[in-house]
């Protein structure tokens, strides 16, 4: 018999904690057990959190490992299979993950004190590069969905200006990533992308057939 498993990646500066929301609903309402996976989001370079993922995922036994993933985990898991093309993976679903870049990070790494508190990972992979410039390969051959939310409530609009649909941290916009398999705009903030059940129904529905519901 097959097994399929969940891996969920947190965002900046967030325990992992967070998303044991999602993952115990598609492990009750979905029949799809999950891990959360840890990871220093500031301390970290990119390519440093992208190697400890693979490790991880190497250290799993399922059939089909599915990567389910918040904020700048999304980043993360991207590069992890930029790196690691052989790497035997199933299906990823980001969730409000900046993959054109993030007016919200470019404001804060243009200030000293701004710079400090983002860290390497964001740094590497939102400012400086980010992943529209390299995650095309892995689009190319996985499926990855993303779900962009649309209600602007969140720290990310105290230090930039939104002009369009945004979660109050990333626009839709900077969520948008050439190659993926489906984009879907929900009515929830940024934080809200791991607490709404909603979400998660449609994270399941992606991981099991490769589509969101509509």
């Amino acid at each position: 018999m097959s097994t399929d498993l969940v891996v969920y990646l947190h965002g900046i500066w967030m325990p992992g904690e967070e998303m044991l929301l999602l993952q115990r609903h598609l492990q009750a309402k979905h029949a799809l057990p999950g891990k959360l996976f840890h990871y220093p989001s500031v301390r970290g370079s990119l390519d440093e959190n992208a190697e400890l993922l693979a490790d991880f995922v190497r250290d799993e036994e399922a059939d089909r490992l599915h990567l389910v993933a918040h904020s700048l985990g999304g980043v993360v898991a991207l590069r992890m299979l930029s790196l690691n093309p052989d790497l035997t993976t199933g299906r990823v679903v980001c969730l409000g993950s900046p993959l054109c870049g993030s007016r919200a990070a470019n404001f804060l790494h243009g200030s000293d004190w701004g710079n400090l508190i983002l860290g390497k990972t964001i740094t590497d992979g939102v400012v400086a590069e980010a992943a529209n410039e390299w995650a095309t390969d892995v689009t190319a051959k996985r499926d990855v969905g993303i779900i962009a939310g649309t209600v602007p409530v969140g720290l990310g609009r105290l230090v930039a200006k939104f002009d369009e649909d945004n979660d109050g941290t990333v626009a839709v916009s900077e969520t948008q990533l050439p190659g993926a398999k489906d984009h879907l705009r929900m009515a929830v903030s940024h934080s809200g992308l791991v607490l709404s059940t909603d979400v998660a129904d449609q994270c399941a529905h992606f991981i099991v057939h490769g589509a969101f519901q509509r």
